[in-house]
């Protein structure tokens, strides 16, 4: 059953999810596994709600996933004809628990990093410049 009715998690251009110090995969792989845990989504629909996700990040991300047997890739058929969904497996169901640890954590200490990378590059630009 396809997951195309089920909301999708919000993700705020400067939510912890796009300040993520620790990264699992990718940028992309975290948000992609949010977007899946609800039910298998199409191609298109992640692509719109992550966005500013270019079309070949998207598939060489699915692609890795997919390799490393977190999500599978399965054909619909629909009004126009074939589709292709993406649904997380066991494996990458496991992956769920982590990624709320490290988003608790984001939150509980986004203020700081986003400081600290303040900090760091406006020293690293005065640097560079000399």
């Amino acid at each position: 059953m396809s997951g195309t009715n089920t909301p999708l998690p919000p993700f705020d251009p400067i939510c912890p999810m796009s300040t993520f110090p620790i990264q699992i995969g990718g940028k992309w792989t975290a948000m992609i596994v949010l977007c899946l845990e609800s039910g298998p989504q199409r191609f298109g629909t992640l692509r719109r709600h992550l966005q500013p996700i270019s079309a070949k990040v998207l598939t060489e991300t699915l692609s890795t996933m997919q390799r490393d047997g977190l999500i599978r890739r399965h054909l619909v058929e629909d009004v126009d004809g074939c589709g292709v969904e993406y649904a997380l497996t066991s494996l990458g169901r496991t992956i769920l628990g982590l990624i709320e640890h490290v988003r608790q954590w984001t939150r509980e200490h986004l203020n700081e990093l986003l400081r600290l990378r303040e900090i760091f590059d406006s020293t690293n630009q005065i640097n560079s410049a000399s």
